[in-house]
């Protein structure tokens, strides 16, 4: 689904927040083989039994910082497109079987070099089914002025 959103309708404060995911062994096992990242902390059950503090394994944080990405992406707004993403933190971890869901609020506008361009900077949360925390960044965006 496609929706114009020009720089100059973005409004501070507005947010959208998705349904939930929840984390599977088969997402970790998918992207350790994708990434290259087998590190037991991710792969094996009987190591993390005797690793302080979590005594299981944990999802690859790229993993969830992947999938919240995926979770966010519903609508395309052809006036924008990705220009990358700020301050990304791993606050909590996140297991097998932990659903989470994507609060992104708008954060701020910003003029850009390009002056037919506008940055907007999302602030991203993703939260697990307790409302934790998990996982926050800023996503910014290009976005195209609309025309004088």
């Amino acid at each position: 689904m496609f929706q114009s959103q020009f720089f100059e309708d973005y409004e501070i404060g507005a947010s959208r927040q998705t349904g939930g995911r929840t984390i599977t062994e088969t997402d970790i096992v998918l992207h350790a083989g994708q990434t290259g990242d087998f590190y037991p902390h991710h792969m094996d059950a009987e190591w993390c039994k005797t690793w302080e503090p979590f005594k299981q394994r944990v999802a690859h944080g790229t993993l969830i910082f992947s999938v919240a990405v995926g979770m966010t992406a519903g609508v395309i707004n052809p006036e924008a497109f990705s220009y990358g993403y700020d301050r990304l933190r791993f606050i909590k971890p996140v297991f097998i079987g932990d659903t989470l869901r994507v609060k992104v609020s708008i954060k701020e506008k910003r003029d850009h070099k390009k002056p037919e361009l506008g940055v907007v900077s999302e602030l991203v949360e993703v939260v697990n089914q307790h409302d934790e925390t998990v996982l926050v960044c800023e996503h910014l965006l290009l976005v195209r002025r609309r025309a004088a």
